[in-house]
């Protein structure tokens, strides 16, 4: 029993286009909704929590109607399909409304060539409005740093341009970002605009999210599908590395570029995501691989029968329903703290740690491709939980350690520490998801695929939102401290869960061998 690496690979190419997408809109997003919309991380973090909302109840619905979908391309294809393209086309105008805006703001430069009647309006818009903190106490603006002191500041950026002082960050950054609001409630229509088109956009890549996921078990044998997962994330992965590829390129890490127009960034996305859906129609017979994925568990006894298989009517024990619902708070915690840190790190690697975050995520991502594969093969040895578990303490140290982390950190501790990260966040992600639809019958993969992607979603939903009203009430420096807390909770669930693990194939006698082969 070997896992076919050609056609998992192959597989992945739908993968690879959605991590791409998501890569894009946890980096690009919130800074167009902070730079240029001039939100605050609350209202930022309610936004970028929308695709969440929406996937919780959109990709159980989407999985379990893939599973009754019958059509000459297969179950999962034709959900791929359609909502690849209708998510391009729901980009394209997202792009549109970010230029509509930008429009609008560009006079806000970050740069030190600020205008004086620029620094005369962010001071009178803000001298009473913007609150400080100094000496643990919060004050009006003007009691603490003068009109001329105000105006004087000027940015100091280094051969990069990545780099800020920190009377910039801490005055003049808030004061852009309070007229940029103010600018938005004055003339919304564009906010309007950007917000429809993120929701459709959202609903879009809900459809064809779960159908995706759920194709890798449909054409692999449960004992491989740790490898096999293994891949597929390998590809997403690559898939997000990308596009911070394309950031380090384009600049849209860096500082000075937080008001640039992000439309070519989402043009070139675009053309990858299509070429993916190419790529994946032309080399993947979904139906094909499915029915010769059915005969191999025959031959290997995985099932009893392909009936057995496609009733998917038994009910889970006590002890796997047990396992599944462990299964999926650990998914709630980990994710909770993970995407804390996906949603709001662009942001917080500007204005407080002064370094381009595309550098420090595409090493995270660049830890987690080199481990996909080691991790998969180590779990088809000691377990899924073991390695889990192992992914999860990794991952609660790197975050924990992380919150020490500010402007200055040498650069050596700050790359060791998204290395752990990237390398726990792999080890967990390849194996989790198998674990889940190891209790799944053959007919109800897309059901258990909307579960864990309910879980993961529920956590979304709410963490860029309370992740940003502790962001906002107590400082930037809680976003690493809340991410560790959570996934160290993920450790406590998962030591109770009982089920998921592979399951060793039945033994197959030499006779069974001879007639089960081709003549």
């Amino acid at each position: 029993m070997k896992l076919n690496y050609k056609k998992t690979l192959f597989v992945g190419f739908a993968f690879f286009l959605i991590c791409l997408f998501w890569q894009a809109y946890d980096t690009l997003i919130p800074k167009i909704l902070v730079n240029k919309f001039g939100m605050n991380q609350t209202w930022s973090g309610l936004i970028m929590a929308l695709d969440n909302l929406f996937a919780l109840f959109l990709l159980p619905i989407f999985g379990s109607l893939s599973d009754k979908t019958k059509t000459r391309f297969g179950k999962r294809t034709p959900y791929i399909i359609v909502g690849t393209v209708l998510s391009c086309v729901f980009f394209f105008g997202l792009s549109v409304a970010d230029n509509m805006k930008l429009s609008s703001v560009e006079y806000l430069t970050p740069q030190s060539e600020i205008s004086a009647e620029l620094m005369d309006e962010l001071w009178e818009e803000c001298k009473t409005e913007r609150i400080v903190e100094q000496g643990g106490k919060k004050h009006p603006l003007y009691t603490v740093i003068s009109e001329q002191d105000f105006k004087s500041i000027q940015a100091f950026t280094d051969e990069t341009g990545a780099t800020f002082t920190d009377d910039y960050v801490k005055y003049v950054i808030p004061a852009r970002q309070h007229v940029a609001w103010q600018n938005t409630l004055q003339s919304p229509a564009t906010l309007v605009f950007f917000v429809t088109m993120l929701l459709l956009l959202l609903v879009s890549m809900s459809t064809f999210r779960s159908p995706a996921v759920a194709l890798m078990p449909d054409v692999t044998l449960p004992p491989l599908r740790s490898k096999a997962n293994a891949v597929i994330n390998l590809m997403g992965a690559a898939g997000g590395a990308l596009v911070l590829v394309l950031g380090i390129i384009l600049g849209t890490g860096q500082a000075k570029n937080s008001m640039m127009s992000y439309m070519g960034v989402f043009g070139i996305c675009i053309i990858i995501m299509l070429a993916c859906l190419a790529a994946f129609l032309f080399t993947v017979k979904e139906k094909k691989w499915a029915e010769e994925c059915e005969a191999e568990k025959l031959q290997y006894g995985i099932e009893e029968s392909k009936e057995d298989a496609n009733e998917g009517s038994r009910k889970l024990s006590k002890g796997e329903f047990v396992s599944l619902i462990l299964i999926l708070l650990s998914v709630v915690f980990w994710y909770a703290g993970y995407n804390a840190v996906t949603s709001k790190y662009s942001v917080y690697a500007e204005q407080v740690l002064s370094v381009d975050y595309s550098t420090t995520l595409l090493i995270a991502t660049a830890a987690a491709i080199v481990s996909y594969l080691p991790v998969g093969l180590i779990a088809s040895r000691i377990g899924r939980k073991k390695t889990v578990i192992a992914g999860v303490v990794m991952l609660a140290v790197a975050f924990a350690a992380a919150a020490f982390m500010q402007k200055g950190t040498h650069v050596m501790v700050m790359n060791g520490l998204f290395v752990l990260a990237g390398v726990g966040w792999a080890t967990i992600n390849v194996n989790s998801y198998p674990m889940v639809v190891e209790l799944a019958k053959g007919s109800t993969v897309g059901k258990f695929t909307g579960y864990y992607y309910t879980a993961s979603m529920a956590a979304q939903a709410a963490t860029p939102f309370l992740s940003g009203l502790l962001m906002d009430g107590f400082g930037m420096w809680t976003l690493f401290p809340y991410a560790a807390v959570f996934v160290a909770l993920a450790l406590v669930t998962m030591a109770f869960v009982r089920h998921g693990d592979s399951k060793p194939p039945k033994q197959v006698s030499a006779l069974e061998s001879l007639a089960d082969m081709d003549v």
